[in-house]
């Protein structure tokens, strides 16, 4: 067995064979069911799954590489972003070598769509996708890992347990990553921390900064080996979040409880609704390669911050927020004069969504959407 066949992304010579497993498998049928039509899944799943398994399958027909897989997905994707009035810009772009493979380490703040609004700017561009960084606490069925896999994702094993298994996962990740880099030329996306910044608060997990650095050579210092990465931070900023009343409950039962269960399918729950929910307007900020000489996680941590945090384009859902919430007017004024639109219409816009969601954790979702412009005031 290759080293890496247990957490790489399926290969070309694969995909069919993947793709015929998924539109087979019962489990991922009832799933989309499930989530997709909740009331036919429970009174007439019998009717429903024989449709959906012929859809699957000629869908899935017409497609035999990863290639295939992404020119599907990017038809399928922009139709689905006009139908919801999504809006993508990009920046940053234009500073990137196109023969370069980067290392794209962004803030998180949606499973799926982060790594698929970036590669939509880079497919957009005509440059290769990424290979995208997928918790196994997200695949906890067959199917998950077969759908995350021939979508170019590889397998960061959080679940691993014991000191000694946790450090033969995090060297075989590190090293796979650094081999994706330097020897498959393969840029890699991944998040700047583990799970979703539910608060609206992008930081660094410096532990993942080391870990990018147990595969050096024992000679290499921490700068040496993370310049050979080509490390490139990305900002992403949603005008809406499709799940902000989901997160803001989630938080509140943190902070009255102590803890927040999750029901069995809420992870697919989340991806199905984060893909297909109203955002509004999308922004991916590609920064500049990081300088060399950062000898230390600590240092590249607020390095990657700073560059996040700078490049985050600002909608009105923040700044109003942050205004609802008795923020103080400067230097705020100047950045909402250098946003273009109607604010009386998007506060009004922005409340009837507020009202939608419970009032005790009304306040908690203010602050997610808040909380970037409070982050770029403590920057500045």
């Amino acid at each position: 067995m290759n080293t890496y066949d247990d957490i790489r992304p399926y290969r070309d010579d694969e995909v069919p064979e993947v793709l015929n497993r998924l539109s087979e498998s019962r489990e991922f049928i009832d799933t989309l069911l499930s989530i997709k039509y909740p009331r036919m899944a429970r009174w007439l799943p019998w009717l429903v799954r024989p449709l959906i398994g012929r859809a699957l399958h000629n869908a899935f027909n017409k497609i035999n590489t990863v290639s295939d897989l992404h020119d599907a997905m990017r038809e399928s994707l922009g139709n689905l972003l006009k139908k919801i009035d999504c809006t993508l810009t990009v920046s940053g772009l234009d500073k990137l070598d196109r023969d370069t493979p980067y290392l794209f380490i962004s803030n998180h703040r949606d499973i799926a769509m982060d790594p698929a609004f970036v590669n939509v700017a880079l497919y957009d561009d005509g440059r290769e996708t990424v290979r995208i960084a997928i918790g196994d606490n997200l695949l906890t069925k067959e199917f998950t890992s077969d759908l995350m896999r021939v979508n170019k994702s590889f397998i960061v094993k959080r679940s691993a347990s014991g000191r000694r298994e946790k450090l033969a996962a995090l060297l075989q990740l590190s090293n796979y990553i650094r081999y994706s880099l330097t020897e498959e030329r393969s840029s890699i996306w991944i998040a700047q921390r583990e799970g979703r910044a539910k608060d609206g608060i992008d930081k660094t997990e410096p532990a993942l900064l080391k870990m990018l650095t147990l595969s050096k050579q024992k000679e290499q210092t921490f700068a040496e080996a993370i310049a050979e990465l080509n490390v490139v931070p990305v900002a992403i900023s949603y005008e809406l979040d499709p799940l902000d009343a989901a997160k803001g409950m989630e938080l509140y039962a943190k902070e009255t409880e102590g803890v927040y269960k999750k029901d069995e399918h809420e992870d697919l729950a989340s991806i199905y609704n984060g893909v297909v929910g109203r955002k509004g307007a999308v922004h991916v900020a590609f920064g500049s390669p990081l300088k060399s000489g950062i000898d230390s996680a600590d240092e590249m941590a607020i390095a990657v911050d700073h560059q996040i945090i700078g490049n985050y384009q600002l909608h009105p859902t923040n700044i109003i927020a942050y205004e609802q919430l008795g923020g103080e007017p400067e230097p705020v004024s100047q950045w909402k004069a250098e946003i273009n639109c109607d604010w009386a219409a998007a506060a009004r816009e922005f409340n009837d969504r507020m009202h939608t969601i419970p009032a005790e954790c009304r306040d908690i979702v203010l602050a997610m959407y808040a909380n970037p412009v409070r982050q770029k005031l403590n920057l500045s």
